[in-house]
């Protein structure tokens, strides 16, 4: 039966480095930071830019060390001292708070303009009201109408 059963085998083989080749890669590398050594202590002008890439080096751990990483998310944020905080510069808002305020403001404007009459659903209401008025004016003549004939028909009898 072959590897991984019946349905095969998915992925590769693992492999395993000797020990001799791991050996012979850390003496090359140890050779080569010697001779980069050497090479930085020979100039004047090398020995500042020595300082600056042996604080690069200091600074990366672990897997940065051997990778270049590029990522500006990564940026760690510097803690800022009580001094140099002001506290009266103007704080920027977030979105949601820019977007709330700016719904406040919109619904402010448009009350405004529904006072005045001037949005389209006032202007139907202001309709819908003339015709309520209307109604109850001609109900309310219709009323007294009735009222006079009632009064008239009794004052003859």
């Amino acid at each position: 039966m072959p590897r991984g059963g019946k349905k095969g085998h998915k992925g590769r083989g693992k492999q395993f480095s000797n020990p001799e080749e791991i050996d012979r890669q850390m003496k090359a590398q140890r050779e080569l930071e010697a001779n980069d050594g050497v090479a930085k202590e020979s100039g004047s002008e090398s020995e500042e830019s020595s300082s600056e890439e042996e604080s690069e080096h200091k600074k990366r751990s672990g897997v940065e060390g051997l990778i270049e990483i590029e990522n500006p998310n990564r940026i760690s944020q510097k803690s800022k001292k009580v001094t140099e905080v002001d506290v009266e510069a103007p704080r920027e808002l977030s979105r949601r708070e820019r977007e709330e305020i700016e719904k406040q403001k919109s619904k402010e404007r448009y009350m405004k303009l529904h006072l005045e009459g001037k949005t389209d659903q006032a202007k139907a209401d202001l309709a819908r009201l003339a015709i309520i008025k209307k109604q109850r004016e001609d109900a309310a003549r219709k009323r007294d109408e009735l009222r006079k004939d009632a009064e008239d028909t009794k004052a003859k009898r």
